[in-house]
């Protein structure tokens, strides 16, 4: 089953609406008893993340397209291209040698 992660607004009903329509497991992130003032919540920055590296490309900047289908391929077009840029070095990069004279 999946595992999807929500704040704690969402809280309610809709844990359970998710579960019947959805088949998906939805967990509320909460602050921990007696916290005062901002705190990083567990899970949540994954999200927040990986969403301001996806609008770093300038087509995602704002909703430019027609359909959620072309939506979603510039969304992994996006993806597919941060992931290629991390898994590629560099031109005269070789992360695989020391960076040390011999």
């Amino acid at each position: 089953m999946l595992l999807a992660w929500a704040d704690g607004g969402y809280a309610g009903r809709l844990v359970a609406w998710v579960a019947e329509h959805c088949r998906m497991t939805l967990e509320i992130v909460r602050k921990s008893k007696g916290q005062r003032g901002f705190s990083v919540l567990p899970h949540r920055w994954l999200i927040e993340r990986t969403l301001a590296w996806i609008v770093r490309c300038r087509r995602l900047d704002h909703d430019y397209e027609r359909l959620p289908a072309h939506s979603e391929a510039m969304i992994k077009w996006a993806m597919i291209g941060l992931m290629t840029r991390r898994l590629a070095p560099a031109r005269g990069r070789r992360p695989w040698q020391s960076t040390r004279a011999a």
